[in-house]
């Protein structure tokens, strides 16, 4: 296999943290990285020599404070990056259809709003596509805040994710039951909620009645500012 896959889970916020890398060129690619691990993941892209080009963020979470800036101290030459419609604040922004390459891999990039205005996918040749909160096992993201929307949702992930190959498989942003991976066809039959009919779906969304999420107001303003919080002013 050319390319070289890590996965790592932070248990707080059940947060998966993907890194992509060609062996060949060791040039590397981290997705959704999580503060706190920072440390644990740096450990192995320098283990495995990698040369890691991007830390880039599915969105700006509510759940826990990204590890892009803290991976740029420790990797001078990596770029965070978000989606352009994120509100947020990177070196890097990406509209739908462009591609993050790294060594002879590309990651396409689709947009996947709905949980929030900023989401992406991010789609390795057309074989594994990574879905940060848009899509989760058997789920989605929730959409009563952080500009989330039932109806939106609905329509990318029917458009962006499920006109992707049967046998792609996808890569959620957590899982809360410890699942790890599932496949396009899969969540097509099997998932709960987005094999609903839409009015029946943004019902149910809209009605969740969920708890505000633990860490949302030390993670939001932080990760808005590429998670390194500005304490000069406090």
């Amino acid at each position: 296999n050319p390319h070289l896959q890590r996965k790592f889970f932070e248990k707080e916020s059940s947060t998966y943290t993907y890194l992509l890398a060609d062996k060949k060129t060791k040039e590397a690619v981290i997705i959704d990285p999580v503060l706190e691990t920072v440390e644990r993941d740096s450990r192995l892209i320098q283990q495995l020599q990698l040369k890691l080009l991007y830390a880039v963020n599915t969105h700006v979470h509510a759940d826990h404070v990204t590890g892009s800036g803290r991976l740029k101290d420790v990797f001078p030459g990596c770029k965070s990056v978000l989606s352009d419609a994120s509100g947020g604040k990177a070196d890097h922004y990406v509209d739908d259809g462009e591609e993050l390459r790294f060594g002879n891999f590309a990651l396409e990039v689709r947009k996947t709003p709905g949980h929030t205005n900023g989401c992406i996918t991010l789609v390795l040749s057309n074989a594994m596509a990574f879905t940060g909160d848009a899509l989760l096992i058997r789920g989605c993201g929730r959409t009563d805040f952080q500009q989330g929307s039932a109806d939106t949702l609905y329509y990318s992930v029917q458009n962006k994710i499920f006109t992707l190959p049967d046998d792609c498989l996808l890569y959620p942003g957590h899982d809360y039951t410890g699942q790890t991976v599932t496949t396009v066809e899969e969540e097509k039959k099997l998932n709960s909620r987005l094999t609903k009919p839409l009015p029946e779906f943004v019902e149910l969304m809209n009605n969740l009645n969920l708890p505000y999420p633990k860490q949302i107001d030390r993670a939001l303003p932080a990760n808005l500012i590429c998670g390194i919080q500005d304490t000069s002013n406090k």
